[in-house]
């Protein structure tokens, strides 16, 4: 029976698992929120600097912007962070891309400017970054989310059927 829920246990921990990777694993710069009204702050983070290297260096580019903001501060889930207030922004999508202290890449994201009192259509996700190929992770990160599904699901299958078998003996 111990060696039933140790096996339930793992199986449960690595579905958890497959689960979480793709989020690691596409988190790079993140601007929280995407979209936000003129006169908004968003916060620019990067998960792939380390802030042991110096600081990180967004350069947001736009309609009306190109400029660089310093990292302000150590995110919570590790890497840096910075607060950027729109106001005087032109309505439109700006990119940032992130060089991190040691010179290395630490990703892009976008975010969008609109007027004040607009409601965007269909409610944005927050971050929008990504690097150049993610969608290789993303595809890999749901086979192993089904995966795990499918192997808790043939668990909590194995362990009704042998109960049954145990009971009606």
């Amino acid at each position: 029976m111990k060696a039933q829920r140790s096996f339930g246990s793992a199986a449960v921990g690595v579905g958890l698992g497959a689960l979480l990777l793709p989020a690691a694993a596409l988190a790079d710069t993140t601007v929280s929120p995407a979209t936000t009204p003129v006169g908004g702050t968003v916060v620019l983070t990067t998960t792939e600097c380390n802030p042991a290297n110096g600081d990180a260096l967004f350069h947001v580019t736009g309609p009306d912007r190109d400029e660089n903001i310093r990292s302000t501060t150590a995110a919570a889930g590790g890497g840096l962070s910075a607060e950027l207030f729109t106001a005087g922004f032109t309505l439109g999508t700006y990119s940032v891309n992130t060089t991190c202290g040691d010179g290395s890449n630490g990703g892009s994201a976008t975010f969008t400017v609109t007027p004040i009192g607009a409601t965007p259509v269909g409610g944005a996700p927050a971050g929008g970054g990504g690097k150049d190929g993610d969608t290789g992770v993303l595809v890999t990160g749901g086979v192993l989310a089904a995966a795990a599904v499918a192997g808790g699901t043939y668990v909590l299958v194995r362990r009704r059927r042998r109960g049954a078998t145990t009971t009606a003996a």
